[in-house]
């Protein structure tokens, strides 16, 4: 497709041929660009839900403590939630790590027997923990 366009300059060649030489193509009305919209709302960021094995309350990934069976076979607590193995999450209260030594949730959850030595390391945590959280109380 061809556009129109204004001679500007006509210049002669040998003989008798023409060329036209244009600058600026001619060119109609063009469409108005619809303006972008200043304030689009953000989409929210998502966030990843997991439940607690000994209560069984979904809460954001990062503030529940991940228990890892290791491909070794050992039971850790994993903080950075990235370990290699089979996983399970526990609320940051003490009463979900007292439920989940004392009952067979735990073991059923990670497919394997805990052994003494993860269970004192457990409740050397759970030392660590508050009784109940002020953000997340629960009446159970």
């Amino acid at each position: 497709m061809e556009r129109e366009t204004e001679p500007d300059q006509t210049r002669e060649y040998q003989g008798d041929s023409t060329a036209i030489i244009v600058d600026r193509p001619r060119l109609g009305p063009q469409p108005s660009r619809p303006e972008p919209s200043r304030q689009q709302p953000r989409r929210p960021k998502h966030v990843p839900q997991r439940t607690c094995v000994a209560c069984r309350d979904k809460d954001a990934k990062r503030t529940l403590t991940r228990l890892v069976r290791t491909p070794e076979g050992e039971v850790q607590i994993d903080p950075s939630g990235k370990r290699n193995g089979r996983g399970a999450y526990l609320c940051t209260q003490r009463t979900c790590w007292d439920k989940a030594l004392a009952t067979p949730v735990l073991s059923r959850a990670l497919k394997i027997e805990i052994d003494q030595a993860a269970r004192e390391a457990m409740i050397k945590h759970m030392a660590t923990l508050p009784e109940q959280s002020g953000t997340t109380a629960r009446n159970r």
